[in-house]
Formats: C-alpha cells, sequence, structure tokens
C-alpha cells in the first residue's frame, strides 16, 4: 500500500516524538497538539495506520510504530533532515528551511534526493 502524504507525516512526527518524549511513550493527543490538528481526525489517522500495519496500540494507548511503520517513518525524517540542512547551507533560515524541507520531502525524486544526499554527506 502507498502511503498519502498525509500518514508519511504523521508516521514522522510520532517518530519526532519519540526523540523528544521517549520511544513508546507518544500518544494521539501529542500528535494532535504537535501538528494543530483535533483530537479526533487524529484519532481517525492513527487507526487507519494501525489497520494498514505501521503502527500498534500499547496498553495505555500509546502509539507504537510496528518495522514496517518504523521504516517509513525513518525514511521521510531522513529526507527532512537532509533537505533542512541542505536549504540551511544555502542561507535559508533553519525554520524556513524545516518548514520548506516539510513540503518537498514527498515530492522529490529518488534520484535527486540522492544526489543531494550525496553532496551533503561528504
Amino acid at each position: 500500500m502507498e502511503l498519502f502524504e498525509s500518514a508519511q507525516d504523521y508516521l514522522e512526527r510520532i517518530l519526532m516524538l519519540e526523540e523528544e518524549k521517549g520511544k513508546d511513550k507518544v500518544r494521539a493527543i501529542d500528535i494532535a497538539k504537535s501538528l494543530g490538528f483535533s483530537r479526533p481526525s487524529v484519532s481517525i489517522a492513527m487507526h487507519r495506520l494501525s489497520e494498514s500495519g505501521y503502527l500498534t496500540f500499547g496498553e495505555d494507548k500509546e502509539l507504537i510504530l510496528t518495522k514496517k511503520g518504523r521504516e517509513e517513518a525513518e525514511a521521510v525524517y531522513e529526507r527532512h533532515r537532509i533537505l533542512t540542512k541542505a536549504f540551511i547551507a544555502l542561507g535559508v533560515d533553519p525554520k524556513i528551511a524545516s518548514e520548506d524541507a516539510c513540503k518537498v520531502e514527498h515530492d522529490l525524486s529518488e534520484e535527486t534526493f540522492s544526489a543531494i544526499k550525496a553532496h551533503f554527506d561528504k
């Protein structure tokens, strides 16, 4: 199943919040607050991701990425970090660089992303 951009964003956000809060400590309310979305819409999205095998729910409703979900989240988050780094290197304000990276991380071809990654991994 190919993920929509919004599903990739949710998985990426779970991973980002894990870095802040700790693994298996993220709940749907954290996603809602972080993205400024309503709790019901986030809850629906989390159930869809669970049904598709990208995450499970812990005993206290914490969001737990499956192997499949973690791989997808890490791939999107890597794109975000590298693109942000590239934009900052070009002189873009870090906040704007991160926002712009989020906009293009889904649409950039693998070839172009690989070239940017190779350039900044030097």
